[in-house]
């Protein structure tokens, strides 16, 4: 069972290409002119300006890290997108009512079909989940990966123990299922956990010092984003110090590219996987491995298909489903291309915003369209350029990096599909530190406690509280219930004293 890529594998996720040959003699005065002529050939040979500055040991690293690069490959990438910005794009549209799956129009018995569906793709291991894990707790005052952060529950679990005992329920919720209709074995979702430089071994060791969360360590794989170097605005690589390059992770949309060169697209099929759930490590209320999502996937014989939320106000600064031209694709603008009348524009029939779907990276694609996917967008390598203050030898400059979004797959898509969810019960993003306005930890905890409230309630639970019952709750443990099922034998009569987990 493979639990990560070799080392080899890691290093050309992306950007990277490891060359068999040898570093150039570090005698001379000047480097290797094999060297100086490939990158004259891109206009880069800028980076050795310096050169007679460096000692013998920071040569090496120099020369080290041009040789590690894929020199036509981002030249390419580079140029296609500086090009492609300014160019027109076609006009957008609202999306079609019927490629919407609404909270409103669904069924308890569409519900229950898709439930069952789910579960039993889940049980014959064709479900694989994809996290997307690469960025750092910055914003919350922490040099850790994202998914290391507690976000103060009363158990005091970091993102990626909730998410993986998530697993662990949908696992023995798949196996309990079929074991009704007479099948009894165990049931292995297997978990692809993608890094970043920054993120990688400190998040193997959480892993590891943690045991996997009850999961079993070969059912979890971890692998590297990659990286780019960063550039000025006519293209020029930006030099971080006198011999290193400034580089910067390929956005959250690299992972169909490390995906694939990591050869873990390969690996998939050959354990019979079919689909595969993408998320962000920073969402506390995802719903793993959803299998009435995944039931509703399969019912809809889409390539992918994304969760939405309803936009809570025109102005809120979220990306959107839209139709891109006259018939043609569902993609994702970002609230900066919505103007203020088309951001307010309401549908007269449903009263409804008319681009109201937001994008809150819950996504569902099948095995066969992420290689698609990852062939078309190395095909086209465009980019979108973020403007950036760069750290260089000349202090922070303005300059650019390049990164892909998790949803530049759609416009390859044949055929997308949206699922409406409830915000309150599925979306509470952890991404800017307590005292900001919104999505913060204390936002996101109080979200989980009011949701997992409402479930002890329902399950005929009683509550007593010391604080304003708005401002605690109690939390259930995912290894008790997925959403707010079989916890009437555990509630059904007791009182739980708020704030508490319920646990096993």
């Amino acid at each position: 069972m493979m639990k990560e890529p070799t080392t080899t594998e890691i290093e050309e996720i992306g950007t990277s290409a490891v060359t068999t040959m040898p570093p150039p003699s570090l005698t001379t005065g000047s480097p290797h002119q094999a060297l100086v002529e490939r990158l004259k050939d891109y206009g880069q040979e800028d980076v050795f300006a310096l050169w007679d500055e460096l000692s013998p040991e920071e040569r090496d690293l120099l020369l080290r890290d041009i040789e590690n690069l894929d020199l036509p490959r981002i030249d390419r990438i580079t140029r296609c997108s500086l090009h492609s910005q300014g160019l027109p794009v076609a006009a957008i549209e609202p999306v079609p009512e019927n490629c919407v799956s609404t909270v409103d129009e669904r069924t308890k018995e569409d519900r229950e079909k898709w439930w069952r569906m789910g579960l039993k793709a889940i049980y014959e291991g064709k479900l694989g989940v994809v996290l997307l894990s690469g960025g750092q707790g910055t914003r919350l005052g922490s040099s850790d990966p994202k998914g290391c952060y507690n976000i103060g529950l009363p158990s005091g679990k970091s993102l990626f123990q909730i998410q993986a005992e998530r697993i662990l329920c949908v696992q023995r919720l798949a196996a309990q299922a079929m074991s009704e209709a007479g099948s009894t074995r165990p049931v292995t979702i297997q978990w692809y956990i993608m890094t970043s430089p920054f993120t990688h071994e400190p998040t193997q060791k959480f892993f590891d010092s943690h045991k996997y969360f009850g999961l079993e360590p070969d059912q979890v794989t971890f692998f590297q984003q990659g990286t780019l170097p960063c550039i000025s605005k006519d293209g020029k690589f930006i030099m971080e110090t006198p011999f290193s390059l400034a580089k910067a992770p390929d956005g959250n949309g690299g992972v169909y590219a490390a995906l694939q060169s990591s050869r873990l697209l390969e690996d998939m099929a050959s354990r019979g996987i079919k689909y595969v759930d993408c998320y962000g490590v920073d969402n506390v209320l995802v719903r793993v491995a959803d299998p009435t999502f995944l039931g509703y996937f399969i019912d809809k014989g889409a390539a992918s298909a994304a969760k939405v939320v309803r936009k809570a106000y025109p102005q809120e600064k979220v990306g959107v489903f839209v139709r891109r031209g006259k018939g043609g694709p569902l993609t994702v603008v970002e609230y900066t291309e919505l103007d203020q009348s088309m951001a307010s524009a309401t549908n007269q029939q449903t009263g409804r915003l008319q681009f109201c779907w937001s994008n809150v990276c819950l996504h569902m694609f099948t095995l066969d369209f992420l290689n698609q996917v990852a062939n078309g967008l190395e095909k086209d390598s465009v980019y979108h350029l973020a403007e950036k203050k760069i750290p260089s030898i000349n202090g922070f400059t303005e300059g650019l990096k390049l990164e892909q979004f998790i949803f530049d797959c759609f416009p390859y898509a044949p055929s997308t599909a949206l699922f409406e969810v409830l915000r309150e019960e599925e979306f509470a993003p952890v991404k800017n530190a307590n005292g900001s306005n919104f999505d913060t930890p204390e936002s996101a905890r109080l979200l989980v406690l009011r949701l997992h409230t409402r479930w002890v309630i329902a399950a005929g639970g009683f509550l007593t509280h010391s604080v304003p019952l708005y401002a605690t709750g109690v939390e259930v443990s995912p290894l008790c219930s997925y959403a707010g099922e079989n916890l009437e034998a555990i509630c059904r009569g007791r009182t739980f004293h708020a704030p508490c987990e319920i646990s096993l």
